[in-house]
């Protein structure tokens, strides 16, 4: 398994991964060229990893999803990784309540919990737990 940016011929394949992924944000994938977006790939796109920069020395992390056929094999650890160990920086995200394996994910990565944002998400309402991690 490889991660490379993201380019142009990926939207395709980042757009059919978020559509089987409920769990994950349900942006425009074709605004994902705007950010940082890096995808895991062997023959083909199996997920994908979109950040920004948010001020001098902080990042976020936008989404995350990862094709439901490749899940279970540490695809999303390896963008997880291969993006935080870029740069130093402080990093946050916020994460559905429900997504338990996401949770387990970012905790596991170091990534801490230090707020709820009430309703955050739309289809279906759900608050957002918001993380942080200082590399």
């Amino acid at each position: 398994m490889n991660v490379r940016a993201a380019t142009p011929e990926d939207l395709a394949a980042i757009a059919e991964i978020q559509a089987l992924s409920p769990e994950a944000s349900q942006w425009e994938p074709e605004n994902y060229l705007d950010y940082d977006c890096t995808v895991a790939f062997e023959t083909r796109v199996i997920g994908f990893l979109v950040t920004r920069q948010t001020a001098p020395g902080e990042r976020e992390i936008l989404n995350l999803a990862v094709d439901p056929s490749q899940r279970r094999r540490g695809v999303a650890r390896v963008l997880l990784e291969a993006e935080l160990g870029r740069e130093r920086n402080q990093w946050f995200l916020e994460v559905r309540e429900s997504n338990q394996n996401a949770l387990k994910l970012y905790q596991s990565a170091g990534f801490r919990v230090t707020g709820r944002r009430e309703s955050y998400y739309s289809n279906p309402p759900e608050s957002g737990i918001v993380m942080q991690f200082d590399s």
